[in-house]
């Protein structure tokens, strides 16, 4: 398994609302095509509304770069700054967990 755990921060309001459309208009195409990812989940954070979180679980790494091949993702990665002023990425190895189905 290979994750991401990711936070953006929006820079205003109506960047954020622009930045969930583009969000919802990616995880249609990510579900509908991409078996390898495991998990592909975004958040809003309490209290905090110009934060989202993604976490992003894939069957291995050849998953995500297939994943990062996507048309609809690479269109997804050059639209989002626009809507955003930070960024941070955290690339995460699985040790374990409970929900997702693992071999080891």
């Amino acid at each position: 398994m290979f994750g991401l755990f990711v936070r953006f921060t929006c820079k205003d309001e109506e960047a954020a609302a622009a930045f969930d459309d583009l969000v919802a208009r990616t995880g249609e195409q990510i579900r509908a095509n991409e078996p390898g990812t495991v998990i592909y989940t975004v958040h809003r954070v309490d209290g905090r509304p110009l934060e989202r979180v993604f976490y992003e679980l894939y069957r291995d790494k050849d998953a995500f770069e297939e994943h990062e091949s996507k048309d609809y993702v690479r269109a997804f990665l050059s639209e989002r700054d626009r809507y955003l002023s930070a960024t941070e990425v955290d690339r995460l190895d699985f040790v374990s967990g409970k929900g997702v189905d693992v071999e080891h």
